[in-house]
């Protein structure tokens, strides 16, 4: 019996010019703010003064600019994080609890070792940031490759003890006035200094940002991690090893993860919280997806859903919209731009037309 075409069929392409990809996604763009205007209107509020007032928000003044991009620093460091780990295929979900565990190496530190000079006490806190992060990152990956075990759910779950042993030592060891389940703030040696008005932490990220670009794209690690992406099979024909491969990485990961949390709680908390990775983590993952893991491409993914969240914290103060209605214009704007990488990575072929793409 005949096997009839079907009528519509999804088939993967095989390349696409940038210009057009990120035409296609600038049209993604002004689609979704297109439904932003529709969903003002039908609430009765004017949809050129609610974009104004998000706009104006986040970049009418110095101040609020400078609360942008200190939304940004993390944000952007974190996506920093996890892009080798996506790129080689291994999903580290564990973004938060690896920056809670070094934004908690780095409070001990700035609790105990107070007295020493200001230098010599944000290099201590780095260190101890970044090399508990990566180490708390390592955990899944060591037990992926000996075991085979899901690294999804086991950086996942790794968040939620993380987030625990900070909320024990709120209540317990580092607790300041007895009760009060807050950790006391940081003494002035541990503040990271300013430039502009922000804290130093976004020199650091964008000197991240070349780094990492170079690291993945010039060397033989980064061609290692591309290729373990690729196919498993492939790098262990070419002689790699995958175990010794997939575990440096997820330390790499772990460990840009846990100085992010040191400049989150140096920079700008000056205290350690429960609640310090303030979702960035999860967040991190979309820009992450957005910018196809370009370290430059993030710079800007970044910076626009900073806007975006400054923006809709705006629209509630100003025209008392609620939260939720700018959380819901937010998710249209990010189900837009993750939805056009489908008509980037797929065409639509209609039957009888095998070769036409649906546009």
């Amino acid at each position: 019996m005949e096997q009839k075409t079907p009528l519509l069929r999804i088939a993967k392409r095989e390349s696409m010019a940038p210009a057009k990809t990120w035409l296609i996604r600038l049209a993604a763009f002004l689609f979704a703010l297109l439904i932003g205007l529709l969903i003002f209107a039908a609430l009765g509020v004017n949809p050129v003064s609610a974009y104004g007032i998000m706009l104006q928000g986040s970049w009418g003044k110095k101040t609020v600019i400078r609360q942008v991009i200190k939304y940004a620093v993390p944000l952007l460091g974190t996506a920093l994080a996890l892009a080798p780990c996506f790129k080689m295929r291994y999903w580290n979900i564990g973004a938060e609890g690896q920056i809670t565990i070094g934004a908690m190496a780095a409070t001990f530190f700035a609790l105990n070792a107070s007295g020493l000079p200001s230098p010599v006490l944000l290099i201590l806190m780095a260190v101890a940031g970044t090399v508990f992060g990566g180490l708390w990152g390592t955990v899944p990956a060591l037990f992926k490759a000996r075991w085979g075990t899901n690294e999804t759910l086991f950086t996942l779950m790794m968040n939620y003890i993380a987030i625990g042993i900070v909320k024990w030592l709120q209540g317990g060891p580092w607790e300041g006035k007895p009760g009060s389940q807050i950790i006391p703030n940081f003494a002035k040696s541990a503040y990271l200094p300013s430039v502009f008005g922000v804290h130093i932490g976004w020199i650091f990220v964008l000197i991240l940002v070349v780094v990492l670009f170079i690291y993945m794209k010039y060397t033989k690690h980064g061609y290692e991690i591309a290729v373990l992406g690729e196919s498993e099979n492939t790098a262990r024909y070419a002689g790699m090893n995958v175990r010794r491969i997939t575990v440096r990485t997820a330390f790499l990961s772990g460990a840009i993860a846990g100085f992010v949390g040191f400049l989150v709680v140096s920079g700008a908390d000056h205290t350690l919280a429960d609640g310090v990775a303030a979702g960035v983590g999860f967040t991190a993952i979309t820009v992450c997806w957005l910018a196809q893991l370009n370290p430059f491409a993030m710079i800007v993914i970044s910076l626009l859903l900073s806007t975006l969240s400054k923006g809709a914290a705006t629209l509630q103060t100003k025209m008392n919209i609620p939260t939720s209605l700018s959380d819901i214009i937010t998710a249209v704007i990010l189900l837009c731009m993750l939805g056009c990488e489908f008509f980037i990575n797929y065409r639509l072929i209609t039957r009888g037309h095998h070769e036409k793409e649906v546009r």
